[in-house]
C-alpha cells in the first residue's frame, strides 16, 4: 500500500463522465459514427473549442489536458446531447482550461530562462544564471554559487562553466544537477531537525523527479521528496516533509492524519496554500 500526496486534478488530465442509457440506438443523421473532428460551442458569450472523438464507450467523457478539451462519446449519441453535456459542465471546463493555460505559460517561462542571464527561484529567492568568467579566480572553470547556499538572497548568481552562447539544454542540465545536490543536502538537514523534535524518522528517504506528486510515503516507512521543492522557501519544504512524516503515523488522509501534520508542523497551512494549484513541473515565479 502506497500513500502519496498528489496534486489532484493537476496530473496528466482531469476527467468527467456522463452515464447514458447503454441500450444501442439508431445513429442520428447529425451524429458521425467514426473519426475525430473539432467542434465549437458558445455559451454565455464564451467560446470553447473541443475535439470530438467517437468510440464504443457507453458514456460521454470530458477530458481537459494540455491539448485542450476532448469529448469522447458513443456513436449513437447526437451532437445536441454532446453539446448539452458540455454546457452542463461549462463552468468546470472553463476553469480547467484556464488552469491549463496558466500552467503552460509557467512552463514556457521556465524553458525561456535556461539561458545566460536567465533566472530561477532557489529557496524562494530569485537567482541569476551566468555563463561567463566569474570575478573570483578560485571559481573559474567550475560551477560556483556567489552567495550563501543555505541562506540565498535575491540577486545571487549561479556561475556555470559554460560559454555565454551555450545551448539551453546544457544550461538546464548543469543547473538542475546543482539544484538536486542542494535539495539532497537541504532536505536531509530539515529531516534531521524534525527527527530531533518529534522522534519521527523514515526508514529511508530519497529524492524524486515525479511529475505529479511533491512527496510520498509507503507502508515500509520509506519517503520520497521531489527535488523541485528546492525552488520554494523553507516553510513549504517543511510542510511537505511534515506531511510525509505524518504518514508514518497515519497512512491515509483522515482527520487524524491532518491532526498529525499539525502536531508536527503547526504552520503547515503556509506550505499547503503555496503549493495549491501547482505541480512539480511548475517553477515558482521569479
Amino acid at each position: 500500500m502506497i500513500s502519496e500526496w498528489t496534486r489532484k486534478g493537476y496530473d496528466s488530465f482531469m476527467q468527467l463522465a456522463f452515464n447514458l442509457d447503454p441500450t444501442p440506438k439508431p445513429t442520428p443523421r447529425s451524429a458521425p459514427t467514426v473519426g475525430r473532428h473539432q467542434r465549437e460551442l458558445t455559451h454565455r458569450g464564451t467560446q470553447v473549442v473541443f475535439t470530438l472523438q467517437r468510440s464504443r464507450r457507453r458514456s460521454i467523457g470530458l477530458t481537459v489536458a494540455e491539448e485542450g478539451l476532448k469529448v469522447t462519446a458513443p456513436s449513437w449519441v447526437s451532437l445536441q446531447q454532446i453539446d448539452e453535456a458540455v454546457i452542463e459542465k461549462f463552468d468546470w471546463i472553463v476553469k480547467k482550461l484556464h488552469e491549463q493555460q496558466a500552467r503552460q505559460q509557467r512552463q514556457q517561462l521556465v524553458q525561456s530562462n535556461w539561458r545566460a542571464g536567465g533566472a530561477l527561484s532557489y529557496l524562494g529567492h530569485r537567482i541569476e544564471l551566468r555563463c561567463d568568467t566569474p570575478s573570483n579566480p578560485d571559481a573559474r572553470g567550475q560551477l560556483w554559487f556567489d552567495g550563501d547556499v543555505r541562506n540565498p538572497q535575491s540577486g545571487d548568481q549561479l556561475w556555470l562553466p559554460l560559454p555565454p552562447d551555450s545551448e539551453s539544454e546544457q544550461i538546464r542540465e548543469l543547473t538542475q544537477g546543482w539544484l538536486q545536490r542542494q535539495a539532497k543536502t537541504c532536505f536531509g538537514e530539515r529531516l534531521a531537525v524534525f527527527e530531533s523534535q518529534t522522534g519521527l524518522k523514515p526508514n529511508r528517504w530519497r529524492l524524486s523527479s515525479a511529475s505529479g506528486r511533491w512527496g510520498a510515503c509507503n507502508s515500509g516507512g520509506n519517503i520520497t521528496l521531489n527535488w523541485r521543492l528546492i525552488h520554494f522557501k523553507l516553510p513549504v519544504v517543511d510542510y511537505v516533509i511534515a506531511h510525509e512524516l505524518a504518514h508514518l503515523r497515519e497512512l491515509n488522509h483522515s482527520p487524524a492524519f491532518w491532526q498529525a501534520v499539525k502536531d508536527i508542523y503547526p504552520d503547515y497551512m503556509t506550505g499547503y496554500k503555496a503549493l495549491k494549484g501547482l505541480s512539480p513541473g511548475d517553477t515558482p515565479a521569479v
